[in-house]
């Protein structure tokens, strides 16, 4: 009898040890699982899609070459985006990744603030960041960027290089993102040469290719030699019309300055050079800073000359007094870093603007 219980004491003992060390595995497991999980981050587009060779494709460069460089697979758990066809999209879209799980979501562009506010409230363990806008939420990230700047630098740019003393300025959608660019370049051709007649025009549209060039078509026939746009994929148009009308007459100059990203791709012989925007180089900083754990949620991050978020592209080698606009460039560069100049945001503080 007493052997008996013995063995049954035993027969428990082993089984509670092993109970005890699966639990122990099962433990270990998922420890080990949840250290594994891997950062994954995603964005959504706006209307102009993540190929308008512009702001939303910076933005996509920006986020792929973070995924890439930390061994990111695109999908989900990786990095990805989803791409809005209207701005009924925005919020579908940017509550769709969250619910996926993924770690950082960005919303590009200034038409999202509303979604962005509304899934961040309903989301509330989820991370996001906005370009363009400000959300003040715990869970949002603001980047902003000192458009003006680059435009100034363009501006003197587009100033040096025209020869009818007329260029032109087109605009997508009347925001204050793209009248900054607007003010600035406008500030630039009256500090480097005010004689200068500036058209303006707004196509009312990021998306509108067609609508871009005949704006742009307009311009250069009435004598604009020069042309600047923050149009996004509107933008497309401007570089058509511009390539159309040299490779019809290749004596004649029909200069075009890009937007967001360097566009010298959009054509060689008619780029002139292209105000940039390193919405690439924000996105990239952003979600390092929250794979390392340090969100800055609720705050807004601010990139201009000084932080180098901000710049212009090389000058065509092919434009006239090429020389002299690079060094005027760097001069005005240098003003502007220091603080001794103030770049206008707006038309108001434009009117008012004093070049030193």
């Amino acid at each position: 009898m007493k052997k008996q219980k013995v063995g049954m004491a035993l027969t428990l003992v082993l089984a509670a040890g092993t109970i005890l060390g699966a639990c122990g595995k099962s433990n270990d497991n998922q420890g080990k699982e949840k250290a594994e999980k891997t950062f994954s981050v995603a964005m959504v587009t706006d209307i102009g899609g993540v190929d308008d060779k512009s702001f939303n494709q910076s933005s996509w460069e920006g986020l792929k070459s973070f995924g890439e460089e930390n061994g990111m697979k695109k999908g989900k758990g990786g990095y990805d985006y989803l791409q809005s066809k209207s701005d009924a999209d925005y919020t579908t879209n940017l509550n769709k990744l969250a619910r996926e799980g993924f770690d950082l979501v960005y919303a590009i562009g200034f038409l999202m603030p509303a979604a962005v506010e509304e899934i961040a409230k309903q989301q509330k363990d989820s991370k996001f960041a906005i370009v363009d806008a400000e959300v003040k939420q715990p869970n949002v990230a603001s980047i902003l960027f000192k458009e003006q700047e680059a435009g100034f630098l363009a501006g003197i740019a587009a100033a040096n290089t025209t020869k009818s003393n007329h260029i032109g300025f087109i605009g997508g959608m009347e925001i204050p993102v793209v009248e900054r660019f607007e003010a600035g370049f406008l500030a630039g051709v009256k500090a480097s040469k005010p004689e200068v007649k500036v058209d303006v025009q707004y196509a009312g549209a990021f998306d509108k290719a067609e609508l871009g060039q005949s704006i742009a078509s307009k311009m250069y026939s009435s004598g604009a030699d020069v042309i600047f746009h923050s149009a996004g994929a509107t933008g497309v148009g401007l570089f058509k019309e511009a390539n159309d009308r040299k490779a019809k007459d290749p004596s004649k100059e029909y200069w075009a300055i890009g937007v967001d990203r360097d566009q010298a791709d959009m054509g060689p012989d008619v780029v002139l050079t292209s105000a940039l925007k390193r919405v690439d180089i924000a996105v990239k900083n952003l979600a390092t800073k929250t794979k390392e754990g340090n969100f800055p949620g609720g705050e807004v991050a601010l990139y201009g000359l000084a932080e180098d978020g901000v710049g212009l592209a090389p000058i065509n080698a092919k434009a006239a007094n090429k020389a002299d606009t690079e060094a005027a460039i760097k001069e005005w560069v240098e003003k502007i870093k220091s603080g001794a100049v103030k770049v206008p945001e707006t038309r108001k503080e434009l009117k008012t603007f004093s070049p030193k």
